[in-house]
């Protein structure tokens, strides 16, 4: 089986935080990743592999969501 290779730009699933994030690039062993709409980003060194649609869903509700209750512009 072949290990996951993420694009930047990819939603993928950090299995290590359980968070759905978009990769904006890579140092070292480290894949760096922010939430979907913006936000504080993070460091994944664990397993990630391809968001699914479902987790795509919650991760955009969860974004619309915040940006109603004004925790976004």
């Amino acid at each position: 089986m072949n290990a996951y290779t993420p694009e930047i730009h990819d939603l993928v699933f950090d299995e290590a935080t359980r968070k759905v994030g978009q990769v904006t690039g890579r140092v070292g062993p480290c894949w760096q990743l922010r939430p979907p709409g913006g936000g504080r980003k993070w460091d994944a060194s664990g397993p990630l592999r391809p968001a699914t649609a479902a987790e795509k869903l919650s991760a955009c509700v969860a974004l619309v969501n915040a940006r109603s209750r004004g925790e976004l512009p």
